[in-house]
């Protein structure tokens, strides 16, 4: 289905928790945001049956996020059930793989294509601090296993930080010289804890990318890679994997967006920066029939702005925890 903007919306990502088991200083307060109620969450029957309702209007690649989609009891059974979705094509999971080595070769069976891992540093001692408390083996021995299984493309999100992991943007690089991985730099974007002095860590894309080719050489683009959503992808010559960079606030591609976002609570949200959202939660819970819950699909597809207006003078988007919404 397309939005007022002429861009075709079959992409939905549902957090299926607001909850972590880590603290990223960026994205949460060191102890945390009060958890929502449990009852207000929505039961993972509920979002299967919203999933199934937005295939009815065009969605075809689900991913699941969190807070930590990993810490979510009964998360295999809902993959194995998205997986039976036919319109589905492409069921995927944003995780910060603590966890992902003792989960991913059931999740795989039960049907979950691919991952995408948030690494934003390979010093232990530096991630620890950036995660308030992150053990970088466990995230490693996730990212191996993915590996191991062929959950290709497995992808790394880094978001780029000033100050803190610049002096590692080489070495995360050189990953995809190493390993068949997809390094991702990421504009680091002024929602929810970070707001206020998001600026103050600002690195952009193109600064990486400048860093990359004075250290490792020309990169040369990539047309084509699975899933590849906002991000444009280069490759070092003879390198298996490839590196990647989302612009979200320098250069941002709300032209080509095709995402919604079910938040863990119940909301569908059109963009990640704009507050408004459409309960879906209130029709799940009274029984409401496949094609109600489609048009209400619709009608955040219709919400959906022409872009958004994230780091601008005067904007007052972000407001909401990132966790909250689902990363």
């Amino acid at each position: 289905m397309q939005d007022n903007y002429h861009r075709e919306i079959n992409y939905l990502r549902v957090s299926v928790t607001d909850r972590c088991n880590l603290r990223c200083f960026y994205c949460l307060p060191p102890h945390g945001v009060q958890s929502i109620p449990h009852e207000e969450v929505l039961r993972l029957e509920e979002m299967t049956r919203l999933v199934q309702a937005a295939a009815l209007v065009g969605v075809k690649k689900v991913r699941l996020t969190g807070g930590e989609p990993l810490v979510r009891k009964g998360l295999t059974a809902f993959v194995e059930a998205l997986a039976a979705v036919p319109e589905i094509d492409d069921l995927a999971m944003t995780t910060n793989g603590i966890l992902l080595a003792e989960r991913a070769k059931e999740l795989k069976a039960a049907g979950l294509k691919r991952v995408n891992v948030s690494l934003d540093s390979l010093r232990p001692e530096k991630y620890a601090r950036i995660t308030r408390g992150g053990d970088l083996a466990k995230v490693w021995a996730g990212i191996e296993t993915a590996l191991a299984l062929e959950m290709h493309p497995v992808k790394l999100n880094t978001v780029l930080l000033k100050g803190l992991n610049d002096d590692e943007i080489v070495d995360l690089a050189g990953l995809s010289r190493q390993f068949p991985l997809h390094i991702r730099f990421i504009e680091l974007m002024p929602v929810g804890t970070c707001k206020p002095w998001a600026a103050d860590y600002f690195l952009s894309a193109g600064q990486a990318r400048e860093t990359i080719e004075q250290n490792l050489g020309a990169l040369h683009e990539v047309r084509k890679l699975a899933g590849s959503g906002p991000a444009r992808y280069y490759r070092l010559p003879g390198a298996p994997g490839t590196i990647g960079f989302i612009p979200a606030v320098s250069d941002h591609f709300c032209d080509r967006c095709n995402r919604l976002r079910l938040t863990a609570s119940g909301g569908l949200r059109s963009c990640l920066y704009d507050e408004r959202e459409v309960d879906v939660k209130s029709a799940l819970r009274r029984g409401a029939p496949l094609e109600e819950l489609a048009r209400l699909v619709a009608r955040a597809i219709a919400l959906k702005p022409g872009r958004h207006h994230m780091g601008e003078a005067g904007e007052g988007g972000g407001q909401k925890a990132m966790s909250r919404i689902g990363g």
